[in-house]
């Protein structure tokens, strides 16, 4: 299984097109966002996604019911964890904020630095898939994870 990351849109509509086409176009399962993507006008173009989508709240992403209606819930109070092919996800924007004590998780997606970064914590693999919106680093990425393999790539969109 293959799943789309990405994080901090920030309004970027012609860097998130771009991201859904890699996507679509990598034949992803599911695409994880996680946060800040500021104004619920941004979310219209995750349906052209051909997959599932879920994400979280970002420290930027104030009109939280306007994000939560036009994403018909998809997006949630961080951290989420989901499962997927027997991997336990925990999904979030600031990674300072999560106390991995409890998850027992496997793999943890996160945003909020505008860079991306792929670790090893012994059993735990922490992604962040770098900033889609390109405003602060003005680089723009995503990532794509393959479940099986525990492989990411980034990608500069």
């Amino acid at each position: 299984m293959r799943i789309g990351l990405i994080a901090d849109t920030h309004d970027n509509l012609p860097k998130i097109e771009k991201a859904i086409k890699v996507f679509n176009t990598k034949r992803v399962s599911l695409v994880l966002h996680a946060g800040d993507y500021i104004a619920p006008f941004s979310l219209s173009l995750f349906k052209k996604l051909k997959c599932e989508y879920l994400g979280v709240f970002g420290n930027n992403d104030g009109e939280r019911e306007g994000l939560l209606k036009v994403s018909e819930g998809r997006i949630k109070e961080a951290p989420l964890i989901i499962e997927r092919d027997s991997r336990k996800i925990v999904l979030i924007h600031e990674l300072g904020k999560l106390d991995l004590k409890n998850t027992n998780c496997n793999l943890v997606i996160f945003g909020h630095t505008h860079k991306s970064k792929i670790r090893k914590n012994n059993s735990v693999l922490f992604i962040n898939p770098g900033e889609c919106g390109g405003w602060l680093t003005k680089r723009s990425t995503v990532g794509i994870l393959d479940l099986d393999s525990l492989s990411i790539d980034i990608l500069k969109i």
